[in-house]
């Protein structure tokens, strides 16, 4: 898995984007524009679920 910081694939094309972090098995999240106030960190298990789980609850 990538160990960098990355622009999230779900992010737009404007600037209110967010940029992970993986490793095998935690995944940091942090937002672009503030990136001095820290970072989410998840489960590689829940990251993976996450696009899942919100496209079925907004149908």
């Amino acid at each position: 898995m990538n160990q960098q910081w990355h622009k999230s694939s779900y992010s737009g094309a404007n600037n209110n984007c967010v940029e992970v972090r993986e490793t095998p098995t935690i995944v940091h999240m942090r937002d672009a524009q503030n990136r001095d106030l820290g970072d989410l960190s998840f489960p590689a298990e829940e990251w993976t679920a996450l696009p899942t789980t919100t496209h079925t609850e907004q149908a």
